[in-house]
């Protein structure tokens, strides 16, 4: 297992737990806002540490893999993932303005579930670096 590998993995489960734990807490407001802002900056940041350690042209484009129906399967569950954060920050707007949390609770399972398929699907689409 190299280092990269092994950091994202880490980060990515770490992150992961915390979010699972602020999706339990959500009245403590401070906590939970703080956290899900942490891990959505996460979410968005991590695509582009990962672009900046690998040759993504060789693997993809080179390598064929650009074809591949897991990439595709993972790149979907991010752009989902995407689209569940903007959502969920209208509806954060809308509780803190006295509003209702059914739907922001709704969209909280999609995102745990989403992201942890995102996690996994990320894992198995590693290669080491030759």
């Amino acid at each position: 297992m190299d280092f990269l590998f092994a950091e994202t993995s880490i980060a990515a489960t770490i992150t992961f737990i915390i979010m699972i734990i602020a999706y339990k807490l959500p009245h403590y407001r401070k906590f939970h806002i703080g956290t899900m802002v942490g891990c959505m900056i996460f979410d968005l940041l991590m695509p582009i540490y990962l672009y900046m350690n690998r040759d993504w042209y060789e693997r993809l484009f080179t390598g064929g893999e650009i074809l591949n129906f897991l990439l595709w399967m993972h790149i979907g569950l991010v752009l989902t993932v995407y689209v569940l954060y903007v959502m969920q920050i209208k509806e954060g707007k809308q509780i803190l303005a006295g509003g209702s949390r059914k739907e922001h609770a709704f969209q909280a399972k999609g995102i745990l579930l989403a992201r942890g398929l995102m996690i996994f699907t990320g894992a198995l689409l590693y290669e080491p670096e030759a």
